[in-house]
């Protein structure tokens, strides 16, 4: 017999981008166990169907799948006229997508670093932006964004890549305050250094995908702004965050940062 809890999220639909690996697959395998109807995103369509396929097989899952590049121009447009056509209400966004680029601000490519930028904050600002409204409207739902360990102190070599999670971090939690008592769920969730094919570097205490996408589904039933994955994580952005100026944080993630970024 299902539970009120079980019945409710084989009702949902939940949109999950950056879903055909790493951390966005763990979380799309945990809500295709409760019976969540799912819209999965991500730019590699093959990849895409691989983990749509997967979902289908092991949990009976009704999966979508959309291929769309959300850091261009117009892409979150298309990924909300799409859901509007095919007559979706959105429960549950998951705004997973992102990007990060190692190595100095002066020796990067320009273009690329405004890509990154546009998918990990502009896209994440923009969707929340179109899918929002009909929750608030409907007193229910939630937008799930995935920040970073990272957006709680400046990361000389991974700049761009932790003042855009600084940015999902800082939006959701003005935006939790503004829905807070219409019923959605509004959260950031940080992780730290993941077991992602974005962070192939070898870093003592790497969590699995899986494990932030248990703390994802945690999150979703709490209450707060923000939650940070695992416990040495949270520590440490509350030492980061907190304890020490910006200025000396950025000393020290430059130290430890300067080898893999420069190899010296």
């Amino acid at each position: 017999m299902k539970s009120n809890a079980d019945e409710e999220a084989t009702r949902r639909t939940a949109v999950v981008t950056g879903a055909a690996t790493g951390i966005g697959a763990a979380i799309t395998e945990r809500l295709a166990a409760q019976g969540t109807r799912l819209v999965l995103v991500a730019r590699d369509g093959a990849r895409l169907e691989a983990a749509a396929g997967r979902l289908r097989a092991e949990h009976g899952a009704e999966v979508s799948a959309l291929a769309l590049d959300l850091s261009r121009p117009g892409g979150p447009s298309r990924l909300a006229e799409w859901l509007a056509g095919a007559g979706l209400d959105v429960d549950v966004l998951v705004n997973n997508a992102g990007a990060s680029l190692l190595g100095p601000v002066a020796g990067s490519d320009p273009a690329r670093l405004r890509s990154l930028v546009d998918l990990n904050a502009g896209a994440v600002a923009e969707l929340t932006a179109l899918l929002l409204p009909a929750m608030v409207s409907r007193g229910t739902g939630a937008v799930v964004n995935v920040a970073s360990t990272g957006a709680y102190a400046p990361a000389p070599y991974l700049a761009a890549y932790a003042a855009s999670k600084a940015f999902v971090l800082s939006f959701t939690q003005a935006v939790w305050a503004e829905t807070k008592e219409t019923g959605v769920r509004v959260v950031a969730v940080s992780p730290g250094p993941t077991e992602t094919a974005m962070n192939p570097r070898r870093i003592p205490g790497k969590r699995e995908p899986g494990s932030v996408a248990d703390t994802v589904m945690t999150a979703l039933a709490g209450r707060g702004p923000a939650v940070v994955d695992g416990r040495l994580n949270a520590f440490q952005t509350f030492v980061f965050g907190r304890l020490l100026s910006a200025s000396a944080a950025a000393r020290i993630a430059e130290r430890s940062l300067r080898k893999a970024a420069l190899g010296t």
